[in-house]
């Protein structure tokens, strides 16, 4: 597998007081631990996007709990606290027909960057390899 893909937890969290903090109450009894995350929402449910230590153990933990987790593949493109950062990636990847599909900004102890889901994580890591951008291992997370 590719060092430069990363593996993202989609967890489905109930549109309702107290979901956020039941689901939390569960990484917290299961000791998954959430490096970066990401709450989006809908009309009935809302999806906590995260990157965690040990995603597939993390997963089958999840399950055994009966919460609703998928694993998605993302990228991280190391960007810089400076004007300009985040156009310079989404423009390589512009520039390279690749869709990004959603992004959310991440710091971490050593690195700091953007998490994106790309229609292509294939083509994006060679794109922005080939105009000088770093990526994000998982390992660095």
């Amino acid at each position: 597998m590719n060092a430069n893909i990363i593996t993202q937890l989609s967890i489905f969290v109930n549109n309702a007081p107290g979901s956020l903090a039941n689901v939390a109450k569960t990484l917290r009894e299961c000791e998954i631990n959430m490096k970066a995350c990401n709450l989006a929402e809908s009309t009935e449910f809302g999806i906590l996007r995260a990157i965690v230590d040990d995603p597939a153990g993390a997963i089958e933990k999840l399950q055994k709990k009966n919460i609703i987790v998928k694993k998605t593949e993302i990228i991280g493109v190391k960007i810089k606290d400076v004007p300009g950062s985040l156009y310079e990636a989404s423009n390589v990847l512009g520039q390279a027909d690749i869709n990004i599909e959603y992004g959310y900004a991440f710091t971490g102890k050593n690195v700091e960057g953007l998490f994106i889901r790309v229609d292509n994580p294939e083509k994006a890591i060679e794109a922005l390899s080939k105009a000088g951008l770093e990526l994000v291992k998982a390992s660095e997370i």
